[in-house]
């Protein structure tokens, strides 16, 4: 390499660094009080440099500015009356991120801890998870501070019913798609779908994602997060000569994700000794019966610990944080955002982990995920691992407009062609840019490139 080129190289990476550098310092300045979603922008701002020297024409058209900075973001208000005739007020949102690679796309949450900032966090990975699944989907997220616990069916509806006549005015088919995440089920999608549709006087089957089967949606897609994780990490263990076969896995959750990933780590011959709910977990080295998780949760709506009313040689434990404590192979944290912290990370390290699948949206704090791959841990990013819910998603989508159901096991077939295809994404532009191997940095490039080439195709808006 000549003196020039060395020149070139250098000014290139710096102009990428200082670029970075800037608009960083300009998102902070922006949103100072929205600790979730600085995290996610710092976590894939951190792996883009390699992208802005080779791609300087990003920088012209300003692609981080604008791709951090949402299309429009809804805030309003959600009055509902409870069973005793009082009248409550809740916050929803919808935060309408990207749309250049299509109509955005996302779930719906119903959790007291909803707010601006989780909001804008889940829309933008939202955006990257949905690109990478190569599905004509844009990013977005929405929810609600309502608290589903304790509240009566009906009480669950009228909220749902309120959220929804607002929400309506800015969804559509070919505008914005809903779909569930915590604490809306099929059940909540089902009074979202029927006040929809009610409003707008007609029968638009594709305006929400996560319908029951028997009324336009897509079978497998209440199995497809969990499933789609396990495959997604059975890909990142064969590329090792590794399998789930024989091995040990913990899941935390015990919601639809982590019910399904417990089960197709099962199918797969792994032992799942535990899992949680918001209240503790629950420990059975003999394995867990999925079929009375199943009962307790999707049938009875009871808390985890039950279980040892059957199983009375399993242990249960308050403090769900210590979940990642046991001794296991594999680690599948599908609950919440930045539930494996730093601490869980060494403990995960130190009993001889070997591969972490992120199921549920950003699980693992920055320092974790650093632990991790300093210890050469296998680790696969939310953003990709998670991506199987929204594919099927997309496909109830497809399904909706050509009027027809696909079987569940071409849906599933087709979930496993999609989760493959997001691992080699992951592990190519990894190899690309220069971190072979580094799959939340292939996982950032991979769909950062699609929405990018997208974004300046557009012209700058």
């Amino acid at each position: 390499m000549t003196n020039i080129e060395i020149s070139v190289t250098t000014d290139y990476k710096k102009r990428a660094n200082d670029y970075v550098h800037e608009v960083y310092d300009l998102v902070k300045k922006r949103n100072p009080d929205e600790k979730e979603f600085l995290q996610a922008t710092r976590e894939i701002f951190d792996s883009l440099r390699p992208v802005f020297i080779k791609h300087p024409e990003y920088i012209k058209n300003g692609i981080l500015e604008r791709i951090t900075e949402p299309e429009r973001i809804i805030q309003f208000r959600v009055a509902w009356e409870d069973d005793q005739g009082k009248v409550h007020v809740n916050r929803g949102y919808r935060v309408q991120f990207n749309s250049d690679l299509g109509p955005y796309k996302g779930g719906i949450r119903f959790h007291p801890s909803v707010n601006s900032s989780i909001m804008k966090f889940l829309a933008f990975e939202q955006i990257f998870k949905n690109a990478l699944t190569g599905q004509p989907i844009g990013g977005g997220k929405g929810g609600a501070d309502f608290d589903p616990k304790g509240k009566s069916e009906r009480e669950i509806m009228r909220f749902t019913q309120s959220f929804t006549t607002e929400l309506s005015k800015y969804i559509g088919p070919d505008v914005d798609v809903p779909a569930g995440d915590i604490g809306v089920g099929r059940r909540e999608i089902g009074y979202m779908f029927g006040q929809y549709n009610r409003l707008k006087g007609g029968y638009e089957a594709g305006v929400f994602t996560g319908k029951d089967p028997n009324h336009g949606g897509s079978l497998g897609r209440k199995e497809a997060t969990g499933y789609g994780t396990v495959y997604f990490v059975d890909e990142m263990l064969k590329a090792k000569n590794l399998s789930f076969k024989g091995k040990t896995v913990i899941v935390s959750g015990s919601g639809n994700v982590s019910i399904y990933a417990m089960e197709k780590a099962m199918q797969l011959g792994a032992k799942v000794v535990a899992c949680s709910d918001s209240d503790g977990y629950i420990y059975d080295r003999n394995g867990i019966d999925l079929d009375l998780v199943k009962q307790l949760k999707e049938v009875e709506n009871k808390r985890i610990w039950e279980y040892t009313k059957e199983h009375p040689e399993a242990e249960y434990h308050e403090d769900r944080s210590k979940i990642w404590s046991i001794k296991c192979d594999i680690a599948l944290p599908c609950a919440t955002q930045n539930e494996l912290d730093e601490i869980a990370a060494h403990m995960l390290v130190a009993n001889g982990v070997i591969a972490i699948g992120e199921g549920a949206n950003m699980p693992c704090t920055l320092e974790a995920i650093d632990l991790f791959q300093e210890h050469e841990v296998l680790f696969a990013p939310a953003k990709a691992a998670n991506a199987g819910g929204v594919a099927v998603s997309a496909m109830e989508m497809s399904q909706n407009s050509m009027r027809l159901s696909w079987t569940v096991e071409e849906v599933d077939e087709r979930l496993q062609a999609v989760m493959k295809n997001i691992y080699a994404s992951c592990i190519d532009a990894a190899e690309r840019f220069g971190h072979p191997g580094n799959i939340v940095v292939g996982a950032n490039i991979a769909g950062f490139l699609k929405v990018a080439d997208a974004m300046v195709a557009h012209g700058i808006n």
